[in-house]
């Protein structure tokens, strides 16, 4: 027995080799869900074993259509899945709802006055305020869509510095290369940002909701163990790590 495992660790069996792992991409903003939600997951699949990947949504997409081997798509919204869709990597059958997500303002500064959001984002002490990009990313066309509500999105243009994804735009805000940034509550609610700074939630008033679907690749379609990490999102054991991270989560999976 010991012997098997140790070869088990060297990925080989009787000149097999051990089993492929589940790949998973997901959006940025999951970066400090997915350990949570793979440890659920493993709860009750221990032989599952599942690798992700994180980036802008758009740019998983990008990467799935180039043949990257990802079985399962979590993006951070529902256009992005529907693009797989559209392209034929995807099918519409497999595609779940499992998260509704929530942007927020952000500084690292606990001083600064976050009472009311227009107020904050027109005050002239305010150098540069991190998105991430609009064009590949969910959050990012959400803080832009908010922007634009209270009529800040041309004045506000020249203070902007545009992350890749919702991660590099925590990484800009915490280092003080922004005073501020629209970042996901999900990152707050990590250990490593949680009770740091001031914040504020963006109403859901002011831009489309961040509806967040997962979906079956072509490849995935195949798999056994991604149909059964798919059947996992719908779990109460799914819900109740998406709801610790701040997502309101679907009545009816």
């Amino acid at each position: 027995m010991i012997l098997r495992q140790l070869l088990l660790s060297l990925g080989i069996v009787l000149g097999l080799q051990a089993a492929e792992p589940l790949r998973v991409a997901a959006a940025a903003n999951l970066v400090h869900v997915m350990p949570d939600l793979v440890a659920a997951f493993h709860e009750t699949h221990p032989d599952i074993r599942v690798e992700t990947s994180f980036g802008a949504s758009g740019s998983l997409v990008a990467q799935i259509k180039h043949g990257a081997p990802y079985a399962v798509f979590l993006s951070a919204d529902l256009d992005y899945p529907q693009a797989l869709i559209t392209a034929g990597e995807a099918s519409e059958a497999n595609l779940v709802i499992f998260a509704i997500g929530q942007l927020v303002l952000w500084s690292r500064h606990d001083a600064m006055d976050m009472s009311d959001l227009a107020t904050t984002l027109r005050a002239p002490s305010l150098r540069k305020i991190a998105i991430a990009n609009p064009a590949t990313a969910p959050y990012g066309r959400a803080a832009q869509q908010t922007l634009e509500q209270l009529g800040l999105w041309t004045p506000l243009h020249p203070k902007l510095v545009v992350a890749e994804n919702i991660s590099q735009t925590v990484q800009f805000t915490d280092s003080g290369n922004a005073d501020v940034g629209f970042i996901a509550l999900s990152s707050l609610k990590s250990p490593a940002l949680a009770g740091r700074g001031a914040w504020q939630t963006v109403p859901a008033s002011l831009h489309a909701p961040m509806v967040q679907g997962a979906i079956l690749t072509k490849r995935g379609a195949a798999d056994p163990a991604a149909r059964v990490f798919m059947e996992f999102l719908r779990s109460p054991a799914a819900r109740n790590v998406f709801a610790r991270y701040g997502y309101d989560v679907p009545v009816s999976p």
